[in-house]
């Protein structure tokens, strides 16, 4: 068994209801699934038994990488790719499903990257730090970017908790399963990021200070953390 490396954030799974519970979160047979960071293909076993039709795993980390291609050598299914998730485009695929524990240093950086592949990706289910995961939740108030970008290219879901005591090493956080089921919009993510980068600089000043657009409309007199999901979108509009 290789350890857990502090540097790369990595605390892996070790019990297999929880496994079995979040890939039973979506259909998995006969679809195309990428998984982020396997470590030594725990969850990566109860993914195969639901018989995708092939199975891609990124890992970054050598040593793993070393013992999953040995472990799944006689597997034609499964693809194993090493390299840092953040360096790999997803542009060739289609349809895929994105399932991880994703580490907690990266979590939210490494969704925000996957938001750019809404056309490649259908359904992502990752495992994140709960608090990040509440920052993605739009249903929730006090808007936020990643709130805004989720809601732009998915809809997303909590489905539930996880102990910190499922892990080894036992990180000193509890964790969320989340799911993104991206709506396949073209989007573009670029003037997303302008407009959310403008509209969030300063969550105290009147929408109108921090947007400059030549509109009248009344939701432009309010602060950003006053509105709701669907005011933000009414507002992106006039951008």
């Amino acid at each position: 068994m290789i350890l857990a490396k502090k540097s790369l954030s990595q605390n892996f799974l070790v019990d297999k209801n929880i496994s079995k519970k979040i890939i039973n979160q979506v259909n998995i047979k006969n679809k195309i699934v990428l998984e982020i960071g396997p470590g030594h293909g725990f969850m990566t076993d109860d993914i195969i038994n639901k018989k995708p039709k092939k199975m891609y795993l990124v890992e970054k980390d050598h040593n793993l990488v070393k013992g999953l291609k040995e472990k799944y050598k006689k597997n034609k299914k499964v693809i194993i790719i090493e390299k840092d998730i953040l360096q790999f485009k997803l542009t060739k695929f289609q349809n895929i499903i994105v399932i991880s524990n994703l580490p907690y240093n990266v979590g939210t950086k490494i969704i925000l990257y996957l938001f750019y592949f809404n056309k490649n990706i259908s359904e992502m289910i990752v495992m994140l730090q709960k608090e990040v995961a509440l920052k993605f939740d739009y249903n929730l108030p006090n808007m936020n970017k990643y709130k805004f970008l989720a809601r732009i290219v998915s809809d997303f879901k909590i489905c539930f908790n996880v102990s910190k005591n499922v892990f080894f090493p036992t990180p000193k956080v509890t964790s969320t399963i989340v799911k993104f089921k991206f709506n396949k919009k073209k989007v573009d993510l670029i003037k997303a990021n302008k407009f959310s980068n403008l509209v969030f600089k300063n969550i105290r000043k009147k929408i109108s200070n921090n947007l400059k657009i030549n509109n009248k409309h009344y939701l432009l007199n309010k602060r950003v953390n006053q509105l709701s999901i669907d005011e933000l979108l009414t507002i992106y509009d006039f951008f």
